[in-house]
């Protein structure tokens, strides 16, 4: 059976790579960068779209900070399941396209969503299904992006390189829809709930329609460099048995877990923000952006760092940077004062962020590189949506955001020894240097 799929030839049992040249890797990175970028703004869960309606759920529908908080833990159930996802990727080709097929039905669907839920009243349960239907949709779009990209890191042994474009490609329309969602939150104050949430869903529809179009492009530098690794007669069951049995995946997404259950970075931050500092809709976007963007110069450096270090040295420095994190909110006591801190803040997380995310990459098994990066997305939504609700009931037990920031730190200080359990051998070279595994 021919199945068009990212993946690497198997050799005695090891991956064979395929030398890429400088030109080719640029336009692979720029390839995959184009596709992040369009399915971080099409999806419900970005910025672009995830702000206006949790402005839309406090300001218009008046909803408590514990029910804003109580709505996204809902709406992502989805995401809780996206390992699922990873794992249809890992096993079907739609049209016999591969992660192509995948862009190129579902980003369709996801536009007929955006659309059929632009002209229904707006509820509070309406808006419930419809992000959770999109979130659904969009979320296999998303699966055949992370998992193309994981192979290609893997294949090429350059998942370093490839955390560090991935990360930075992420920040750009995080930073964009940060701003741009905030201020058409600030745009869209003056309208009803109903033509507020049409514009959202047909800008949502255009750019799922985009991605769409974006898949019929097959690039030769990116798909002649892979190589069909998918098993004929191979039994799904039997996939899902040995990646339960593939151990280095339980420590790197326990790391993953830690670093991003944050308890009170979400809901709290905003109503602290917005409540006891004064900051208008835009400037809570403006933070979340700044935010995101001085994740980038970090991100740059794990690329450089990543070439010349062996991955277990920047775990270790990543990690004691990024501990502290939240700690400068302590101090912070006016808007301008918190937009200013928001730099140093995410300045300290760039490393660790890119070596976590080239943990995972590394620790995959062979063939399930979509179930695997699916998985981190269902622990990434998973723990934050839990984490922001126990920030939530911390935030309004004591009134006071300072016990998040205390919770924030105790939680990542757990990471320390949570690096303990990672395989010596799987972090002991630098990126180019490291054995592929083929289990």
């Amino acid at each position: 059976m021919t199945i068009e799929r990212s993946a690497a030839t198997i050799v005695d049992g090891a991956v064979a790579r395929t030398s890429l040249s400088p030109s080719a890797r640029q336009r692979i990175f720029l390839y995959l960068g184009i596709l992040i970028i369009l399915v971080a703004f099409g999806s419900p869960s970005g910025g672009l779209i995830d702000i206006p309606i949790s402005f839309l759920l406090k300001n218009k529908l008046k909803l408590s900070a514990h029910e804003v908080a109580s709505f996204r833990l809902v709406a992502a159930i989805p995401r809780y399941l996206s390992f699922v996802f990873g794992f249809i990727r890992d096993i079907w080709s739609p049209f016999g396209m591969g992660d192509r097929g995948f862009m190129l039905l579902f980003g369709m669907i996801s536009a007929l969503l955006y659309v059929s839920f632009a002209f229904i009243a707006v509820t509070y349960v309406v808006l419930i299904v419809a992000v959770i239907m999109l979130t659904a949709s969009c979320l296999f779009v998303a699966s055949a992006q992370n998992g193309l990209t994981a192979v290609i890191g893997r294949q090429h042994a350059i998942t370093g390189q490839i955390s560090a474009a991935w990360n930075v490609f992420l920040s750009i329309p995080a930073v964009a829809a940060l701003l741009s969602g905030g201020a058409l939150s600030g745009l869209l104050e003056d309208k009803g709930a109903d033509q507020a949430i049409r514009i959202l869903f047909l800008v949502g529809a255009a750019i799922m329609t985009i991605v769409a179009v974006y898949s019929v492009w097959k690039p030769k530098d990116v798909f002649d460099n892979l190589r069909i690794e998918q098993e004929v007669g191979r039994h799904p069951l039997a996939d899902l048995r040995r990646l339960m049995r593939h151990w280095p995946i339980y420590s790197a997404l326990l790391i993953w877990l830690l670093w991003n259950f944050a308890p009170g970075s979400a809901t709290p931050l905003q109503y602290h923000l917005q409540n006891t500092l004064h900051a208008s809709d835009a400037q809570w976007g403006q933070w979340n952006a700044i935010f995101a963007a001085s994740f980038i110069p970090t991100y740059v450096v794990y690329g450089v760092l990543c070439r010349r270090f062996a991955l277990k040295t920047l775990l270790l420095w990543g990690t004691l940077i990024a501990i502290p994190q939240m700690v400068p909110l302590l101090f912070i006591h006016s808007v301008t004062g918190a937009l200013i801190a928001a730099v140093p803040i995410g300045l300290m997380g760039g490393i660790a962020t890119g070596a976590y995310l080239d943990l995972i990459m590394r620790a995959c098994p062979r063939g399930m590189e979509g179930t695997t990066l699916m998985l981190a997305g269902s622990l990434y939504f998973l723990v934050s949506r839990f984490g922001d609700v126990l920030g939530t009931r911390l935030y309004d037990q004591f009134g006071d955001f300072d016990v998040c920031v205390i919770a924030i730190t105790a939680v990542y200080a757990l990471m320390l020894p949570a690096l303990l359990l990672v395989p010596g051998q799987l972090i002991a070279s630098a990126d180019g240097q490291y054995p592929t595994p083929s289990q």
